[in-house]
């Protein structure tokens, strides 16, 4: 019986997935029989399972072999082009609603294979109060709620990756932890463009695979959802973000800016008092994005902006991060380095006379360090290595949307580094990139 019941979701489940609508299902159910009625329940069950994916089969073209590189990650010593898999999701949301068609619960899985492994995304649930309909509480590995670029899925943005802030800061963009939301779900809200989230995660990502202290990031985010000025079709949306958390020190030694013999470098505080100290990692964003109707059918004009700044406490060789502790070849604990960091983004996207053709141009910096800069980095006994190079980056692309199901772009990176004292870094490396991306989406 219990092998029926297991064969008879099967059958339920394939048809919803491979189904445009579920009821098709249910069209060719003979009513009147036991078996019939026993398929409608189980139907009615688990009608509420909803699936979705996409995957993005790409070709490279790196401007030098072997280059660093936040384009979908680092290239082999002796590689300057390659074919990949750069996403393969599928995903799973199981919602129900009430009979006033308010959501009461959510559960989501995604995850995510390709060449490189099959990895969880997304597995988290979600309740929501069914009295007010305000509020909605989440648990489980999901995005952080910290500004816009991360949380835009990236199915739906139109550059082939974020920005090199974004996947420094926030590598992954999930975590590990809890949040709640204010959210008015009912259409007369007063408040029903005002969204707050407020959560406490791990801090880590899912570059670890359990916390290494017992410190927490508390993340919040106010929102303004997308709202139509009154006699026109402008649509405006903004937000501001907030990160306050760290990560416990481990030895007494730690870096921070300062002066020595009158040049700008990284001063050791060594202390035993610093073990178990909290090091900082503070960000402040704001963020802002408006869309422009270019008529029926002629798509839009687009513009969004984001700015962060603030503390980040990582190591001397990188400012992502640690995933676990951070230690030598010999397995001993390393010192840790705290950086005054800024960066932002500015996109400009426009569709060419239809919803099929767009081009969009992005320009994104990132300074890891903002104490210093040029020549400074690498001075004799400054400390300061190639964690601390700020990075400017101009991107122009191309897309044409063939259908609801399938995307390709064209897009090429223009990467400039500061020039500095180190070896390596005297000059701009040649590390630009170009992608030729399809997507498959259903």
């Amino acid at each position: 019986m219990r092998l029926f019941r297991s064969l008879l979701l099967m059958a339920v489940l394939l048809a919803s997935f491979t189904s445009v609508k579920a009821q098709f299902l249910m069209d060719m159910i003979d009513t009147t029989t036991e078996l019939g009625k026993g398929m409608i329940s189980m139907y009615h069950k688990y009608d509420a399972l909803r699936f979705s994916g996409y995957i993005q089969p790409q070709f490279q073209l790196a401007q030098t072999r072997g280059i660093s590189s936040y384009a979908g990650g680092d290239f082999p010593d002796a590689v300057n082009n390659r074919f990949s898999l750069r996403r393969g999701r599928i995903r799973v949301d199981y919602e129900r609603y009430n009979n006033e068609d308010m959501p009461v619960v959510q559960f989501a899985f995604q995850f995510d294979g390709t060449e490189r492994g099959v990895f969880i995304r997304d597995f988290y649930g979600r309740v929501f109060d069914t009295k007010f309909n305000l509020f909605s509480l989440a648990g489980g590995m999901f995005a952080r709620p910290f500004g816009y670029e991360v949380n835009l899925s990236s199915a739906d943005r139109e550059t082939p990756e974020r920005g090199r802030m974004s996947q420094i800061l926030m590598k992954t963009e999930r975590d590990l932890g809890a949040m709640v939301s204010f959210e008015p779900r009912r259409k007369d809200h007063p408040l029903r463009y005002l969204k707050v989230d407020v959560g406490l995660f791990n801090g880590q990502g899912l570059t670890a695979t359990s916390d290494f202290d017992s410190h927490k990031d508390l993340i919040a985010r106010i929102a303004w959802k997308p709202y139509r000025f009154k006699g026109s079709k402008w649509i405006l949306s903004g937000g501001v973000s907030v990160l306050y958390g760290g990560m416990q020190q481990f030895t007494p030694s730690i870096y921070r800016m300062g002066t020595i013999n009158g040049q700008k470098a990284f001063a050791l505080d060594s202390n035993t008092l610093n073990v178990g100290r909290i090091a900082p990692r503070h960000y402040y964003g704001a963020d802002v994005q408006l869309r422009i109707p270019n008529g029926p059918k002629r798509g839009y004009t687009q513009f969004r902006a984001e700015y962060i700044r603030g503390s980040q406490t990582a190591t001397a060789a990188t400012t992502e991060t640690p995933g676990v502790i951070p230690v030598d070849a010999q397995g001993r604990k390393l010192p840790l380095y705290i950086r005054n960091f800024d960066g932002a983004y500015l996109y400009f996207i426009q569709n060419l006379g239809s919803e099929k053709h767009q081009v969009v141009v992005k320009y994104d910096w990132y300074d890891p360090n903002r104490e210093v800069s040029g020549k400074e980095i690498g001075a004799p006994g400054s400390n300061l290595t190639a964690a601390d190079i700020r990075y400017n980056t101009l991107g122009l692309g191309y897309l044409y949307y063939a259908n609801e199901h399938m995307k390709f772009m064209v897009y090429y990176d223009r990467v400039e580094n500061e020039s500095t004292s180190l070896p390596g870094y005297t000059t701009d490396v040649k590390d630009n990139v170009l992608t030729c991306r399809m997507q498959y989406r259903f």
